[in-house]
């Protein structure tokens, strides 16, 4: 029993417990370090007026650094040779990039879109039939949240390889709304009937001006473009209520839209021949007994 409490005593010597203290002084310092100059970095960088994008990864880069030389400085106390680690975890990395063929390329795709910067946090881009906000620039994949609330996550090489629309980076959008019209119809009066309608709506644009195009031409009508102009963070609202706006003000004009035709053409049946009536009235011959 003494022997096994002097092993004790032993363990938990004066420099063992200087050691553990210092372990654990080093990992609050660094955790508390790494929070607090990764916040000091974000408010400079919004001083500056940096995106959003910019403020994640320099809070980030700041955070990592900050937290891998507090590793680095806990291992050194332990012991360890700081060499023969930063050599094994040399061979670790090349092993794994040979490994992770799809993670490397996601992260050099990640680099090159950090670099080009063709969208930042909080905008709105579009990308093989997904829309949504971003959340998340990060070195594997881009975090969307879409209308319906959805969180989706897109690897950073399909993003690279795809078509890609950023619905948010210029100030003005412009709204579309089709219009089939029976050919008939005064197109002077219908085309002064939409311009007073976007006139009076209170987020249309008079600067670039609302116009009309001509789409197409059909069996029964013609397809008129509407074309107006509204604020970025409007367009939603706008599309909603210029639709309702336009279909009541033609109405109230007696203008109705054309509506698609159907023409059934009902050939005269045939007549049967005497050999065929013959043939279909003939009685069948009876079975052999």
């Amino acid at each position: 029993m003494d022997a096994i409490w002097n092993d004790i005593v032993g363990f938990f010597s004066s420099e063992r417990l200087a050691v553990a203290v210092r372990v654990v002084v080093l990992l609050v310092a660094g955790w508390l370090g790494a929070r607090l100059l990764a916040g000091l970095t974000v408010r400079v960088a919004r001083a500056r007026r940096a995106s959003r994008h910019m403020q994640q990864i320099v809070r980030r880069a700041v955070r990592y650094t900050v937290l891998a030389i507090t590793l680095l400085s806990v291992l050194s106390e332990l012991g360890f040779d700081l060499g023969v680690l930063v050599g094994a975890a040399g061979l670790l990395t090349v092993a794994f990039g040979f490994a992770a063929q799809t993670s490397t390329s996601n992260i050099i795709s990640g680099l090159f879109l950090i670099g080009e910067a063709p969208f930042e946090v909080g905008d709105t881009i579009a990308i093989n039939g997904t829309t949504g906000e971003v959340l998340a620039i990060d070195l594997l994949s881009v975090k969307l949240r879409t209308f319906d609330n959805l969180f989706v996550r897109i690897p950073n090489e399909t993003l690279l390889k795809s078509e890609l629309r950023n619905l948010s980076r210029f100030p003005i959008r412009r709204l579309e709304v089709l219009l089939k019209v029976p050919y008939d119809v005064d197109f002077a009066v219908f085309r002064k009937t939409l311009l007073e309608v976007a006139v009076s709506h209170p987020y249309c644009f008079d600067e670039p001006a609302p116009n009309l195009f001509f789409n197409e031409l059909g069996d029964n009508g013609y397809t008129v473009q509407f074309n107006v102009w509204v604020a970025r963070e409007r367009f939603l609202e706008v599309r909603g209520s210029l639709a309702a706006q336009v279909v009541a003000a033609l109405g109230k004009a007696g203008i109705a839209m054309a509506m698609p035709r159907m023409s059934v053409h009902a050939d005269a049946p045939t007549p049967l021949s005497p050999a065929s009536v013959a043939a279909l009235t003939a009685e069948e011959p009876a079975e052999p007994v």
